[in-house]
């Protein structure tokens, strides 16, 4: 089995933006948000999303035009159709449309849909476009562009129309605690970053022409962004400070104060681990935010507060639900979010 990269390509602005929509989608909204941990950025296609082991693997091609007309339609699925027709098994295919003509839908509320919320004169437009596109296409196969082949990928796609702003694309990494969500100039800031860091992976090494023969091999060519790093960029930046980078905190070092140096280094070090360790625990993310929560709130309505008269006030429920966390490192993460917050 392989797979052979074709058609990478670097987006426009609107298109970048509409790409960074279209990834905070797959993690936030789509209906396997929550298998889904690897983002990959250009390689299959626009955005595709790699579940953790790599066994399962969600496509999406993304158009930053306005109102799309139905040919248009047609014609930028062409890549998805691709895919669909290759020796790798796609779990799902996803177009994300900025915004469509009033043509295209028969139920025009509907903003993620299937084939079947398509006007059937639009639905010949887009066989239209695609058989159009695909006959011009050298990585596809002629003879794979039939009646019954088409019909078969355009039942397998999602479509998804744009309907939310920057802000709330990002609001919704955090939606469950209202209590630690800044203003949306702030989550705007967020999602203009995920843009930038997302649009570098583009300048990696050129991989048009590269073949593989498994899912994960994708990952060796360093154009992915993990869930786990975009809710730490989110994170720093509520708390105006990267709670791992940044050096330990000096209210830490009064807390371990009591150890000789070389203790306290190395209790810093598996504090700075079991933190890493949290944030990126995919089994563990309701109850990292939820701790996350507990200790903002605390420290932002006791300002005055020491760490240890902090940590007597959260929910030391919420520690034990969570398998990284001990008690020096929550302390630690109390820490940080002080100095970060004032």
């Amino acid at each position: 089995m392989t797979y052979q990269v074709s058609s990478s390509e670097r987006l426009r602005p609107i298109g970048a933006e509409t790409e960074t929509k279209a990834l905070l989608y797959l993690m936030n909204f789509s209906e396997n948000r929550n298998e889904i941990y690897y983002f990959v950025i250009d390689f299959f296609n626009d955005v595709t999303g790699i579940s953790s082991s790599g066994s399962k693997i969600w496509d999406l091609q993304s158009k930053g035009k306005k109102n799309s007309t139905p040919k248009e339609i047609g014609r930028e699925l062409v890549t998805l159709f691709k895919n669909y027709e290759s020796e790798f098994q796609f779990d799902g295919l996803i177009l994300f449309l900025d915004s469509v003509s009033s043509t295209v839908r028969v139920d025009g509320k509907q903003n993620v849909f299937t084939i079947d919320n398509i006007t059937e004169t639009a639905k010949l437009s887009i066989i239209e476009g695609l058989k159009e596109e695909a006959n011009k296409k050298e990585y596809i196969n002629n003879s794979s562009i039939t009646e019954a082949s088409i019909d078969s990928f355009l039942n397998s796609i999602v479509f998804v129309v744009n309907d939310k702003s920057k802000a709330d694309y990002i609001r919704e990494i955090i939606v469950n605690h209202p209590k630690i969500v800044p203003d949306d100039n702030l989550l705007d800031s967020i999602f203009e970053e995920l843009k930038k860091i997302q649009s570098s992976k583009k300048d990696m090494d050129i991989v048009e022409g590269v073949t593989i023969n498994y899912v994960d091999e994708a990952l060796n060519f360093n154009r992915h962004i993990t869930k786990g790093e975009i809710e730490l960029l989110t994170l720093q930046r509520i708390i105006n400070r990267n709670p791992i980078s940044d050096g330990a905190p000096i209210s830490f070092l009064n807390t371990i104060n009591y150890l000789s140096e070389s203790d306290k280094r190395e209790c810093i070090e598996e504090c700075q681990r079991k933190l890493v360790s949290a944030l990126f625990n995919k089994n563990a993310t309701k109850e990292f935010w939820n701790l996350f929560s507990n200790i903002y709130t605390t420290v932002i309505n006791n300002v005055n507060d020491d760490v240890q008269s902090v940590f007597t006030k959260i929910d030391h429920q919420l520690i034990e639900t969570h398998p990284n966390f001990d008690i020096l490192s929550v302390k630690y993460f109390i820490s940080v979010l002080k100095e970060g917050l004032h």
